[in-house]
């Protein structure tokens, strides 16, 4: 899949480094021994943060000064990484969908990335391009309906929009029918070493519970 950075991304966000993994897997409805280091995961971060310190992460901050330059308000529009953690210090459970999309919410809250997850097959054409939403542009996200994305970082194909840091599209989302998939971690504060760090952590994570070799990595900037 090629990845391209528009224009008007590129000039509204200039440290952006997109990760990019795709990979073969096997989906499951639900994995126990997962949940355990989620569970793990959960408990740590509500020791260390706050809603306040939260903001202060360098991705949960870089993506918000992202979207301010874009014209949108992050807190009415809350990155899906932010949504995650403030879930957690709620006292509440990450949400609990399939093992691909429990992997991919694990090392967001970890890394503090949004991180968008895609069904290959479901993607029309080679390329997905990074742009702009524009005003009255249809967009189902995942769980929630249509979604305003004008003035958000939005991937599409040949079809449309199929991603935002605020929620992915129905379209193209992660199911147990999916055995190729593909990871994009937005890393809008450009640190290469955490975004190598962060698909890390995914390939290790996809080769335990996902019977996958760990597919392939590289960085676009």
């Amino acid at each position: 899949m090629d990845i391209i950075l528009s224009a008007e991304i590129r000039r509204a966000c200039p440290a952006l480094r997109v990760g990019v993994l795709e990979a073969e897997v096997v989906n499951t409805p639900y994995n126990a021994a997962l949940w355990l280091r989620i569970h793990e995961t959960e408990a740590n971060m509500r020791q260390t943060l706050t809603t306040e310190s939260l903001k202060l992460l360098p991705g949960i901050r870089a993506t918000r000064e992202a979207y301010k330059t874009l014209g949108k308000d992050p807190s009415r529009y809350r990155p899906s990484n932010e949504q995650l953690v403030r879930r957690l210090l709620q006292g509440k459970e990450l949400y609990q969908i399939n093992t691909l999309v429990d992997i991919n919410n694990l090392v967001s809250v970890r890394w503090g990335y949004s991180i968008g997850g895609f069904d290959v097959s479901l993607i029309q054409g080679h390329t997905l391009t990074l742009g702009v939403g524009r005003a009255g542009e249809p967009y189902d996200g995942i769980g929630r309906g249509p979604l305003n994305i004008e003035g958000l970082p939005v991937y599409r194909d040949t079809a449309g929009g199929i991603g935002t840091p605020t929620s992915d599209h129905e379209r193209t989302k992660l199911s147990l029918t999916t055995t190729r998939l593909l990871f994009l971690i937005n890393a809008y504060d450009g640190n290469k070493e955490r975004l190598q760090a962060c698909s890390e952590d995914l390939q290790a994570l996809l080769r335990e519970y996902a019977q996958s070799d760990g597919g392939t990595f590289r960085i676009i900037s």
